[in-house]
């Protein structure tokens, strides 16, 4: 199976300006913004605050932007917009037709919007999906999609059941509900690393140095599954998945690759939930 889309440079991300030169803590400023917002308005469900940090963030990415003369600005602006339009709808487990309808719109939007405005109105192609990259999974990617059945089979089952956090989502027994909790799972999760990845990183990364830009997104794509139902420790798993996987996509440049791995996980995710609730169904965890 081969993993890779476009040339590489295609997904390089431009060198991040030097830090320690003058304004380099100014640029940080509006990306802590963002970021805090996203806390805000994901984990503790404080809107209001949540768009003003929003605001404030735009406010300051545009002033320093104009002061370097840079994409600051413009960048932010993207992932401020999808920020945005996901903090308009709920964040649950809810897999109700409607409320998966009106989800599943806002992650498209969310992801489709920034993507459309950065290669159609600033023409500057800062957003990119690379899946067909044309270059074969090493073996190293290979042995460590492995490791992760290991560790998600050790880890999700117990985390979810000794903890009682699996009774955030809802019990699906019925052949539709358990297609739809499937569905909801793996959808979200793709969504997953074409926003905070493909796109918050991304975006981040031109302007911040890598480790910087992935512990940002870090941060936000923790706030988000937080809110989501991995409540109680679970930002003690999610925060260095999310790390591994901005490391991941940073190093293999593949979104194909870091999709893989996410699903994996979901599956996982998705046997456990049904076991949680129906123990005869997928007996095959130790917790």
């Amino acid at each position: 199976m081969s993993g890779a889309a476009g040339p590489a440079s295609a997904t390089t991300a431009p060198a991040a300006p030097d830090p320690a030169r003058p304004g380099g803590a100014l640029r940080l400023l509006p990306s802590v913004l963002l970021v805090a917002a996203g806390v805000l308005v994901f984990a503790l469900e404080q809107r209001p605050a949540g768009w003003a940090l929003l605001a404030a963030a735009l406010v300051a990415a545009f002033a320093v932007g104009r002061r370097e003369r840079s994409s600051l600005g413009r960048d932010h602006a993207l992932a401020v917009l999808g920020t945005a339009v996901m903090s308009l709808v709920p964040v649950t487990t809810d897999i109700s037709w409607s409320h998966m309808t009106a989800m599943g719109a806002a992650m498209v939007v969310a992801v489709g919007a920034p993507y459309a405005l950065s290669r159609w109105a600033f023409r500057d192609h800062a957003i990119r999906f690379p899946v067909a990259t044309g270059r074969r999974w090493s073996r190293f990617e290979w042995w460590w999609l492995a490791a992760v059945v290991v560790l998600g089979w050790t880890a999700l089952p117990f985390y979810l059941i000794t903890s009682g956090v699996y009774e955030n989502w809802p019990a699906a027994r019925t052949g539709d509900e358990l297609f739809r909790l499937f569905l909801g799972t793996n959808a979200l999760g793709i969504w997953d690393e074409l926003f905070f990845i493909c796109t918050v990183f991304a975006l981040l990364r031109r302007h911040h140095p890598v480790w910087v830009a992935n512990l940002l997104q870090a941060v936000l794509f923790t706030a988000f599954l937080y809110e989501l139902g991995f409540r109680e420790w679970g930002p003690l798993l999610v925060f260095p998945f999310a790390l591994i996987q901005g490391f991941t996509f940073a190093t293999t440049r593949s979104l194909s690759y870091v999709v893989a791995v996410h699903l994996t996980f979901d599956a996982i995710l998705f046997m456990v939930l049904v076991h949680a609730h129906t123990r005869e169904w997928f007996p095959l965890f130790l917790y």
